[in-house]
């Protein structure tokens, strides 16, 4: 029998809302939803979106290499299977944000705020960690230990320590 982590189920319901609400709802209805915009699938490197108000914007699949995102606005933006190494995500606000597949190699998440993001199989080789809040983000045990290997600093916005924010010892 299989047993799954609170972590898990609670991202596996996170998916299933985003499907039905996408698939059921009627267009009317999303126009109202926010602002959302859809970039999925575009080249995106080197764009700046610094300081922008992207809440649930979607943006999977897309490359966005060295593209600029500091002190975004990013709350609930889906980002699966993106590409952003060397991606500049200073002081964005990623929370409740589907991150998950994407590979931040190189990229600089000091003072993010990451709260109840979904960032299972996410790649963080040689990210800036400094100040990120990870609290109740959902990662694999292999990822947090490797960001407690790198993690200092507290959140400017939410005055979290980084490694408590991500349950180092």
């Amino acid at each position: 029998m299989w047993r799954l982590s609170n972590a898990y189920k609670t991202a596996v319901v996170i998916l299933v809302i985003i499907v039905v609400c996408v698939v059921f709802a009627p267009s009317s209805a999303m126009a109202d939803w926010t602002h959302p915009m859809s970039f999925s699938n575009a080249e995106l490197s080197r764009s700046d979106f610094s300081g922008q108000e992207l809440q649930a914007c979607e943006f999977s699949n897309a490359n966005m290499e060295l593209a600029n995102f500091s002190n975004a606005d990013l709350r609930g933006a889906v980002m699966s299977a993106s590409v952003m190494t060397l991606a500049n995500l200073h002081g964005a606000n990623l929370s409740n944000a589907l991150v998950d597949q994407v590979d931040l190699t190189g990229a600089d998440l000091s003072d993010a705020i990451l709260q109840e993001a979904l960032l299972l199989r996410a790649t963080f080789k040689n990210v800036n960690i400094n100040g990120a809040d990870f609290t109740d983000a959902i990662l694999d045990v292999a990822q947090v230990k490797e960001l407690c290997n790198i993690a200092r600093g507290v959140n400017k916005e939410t005055g979290i320590k980084t490694r408590d924010s991500l349950g180092c010892r």
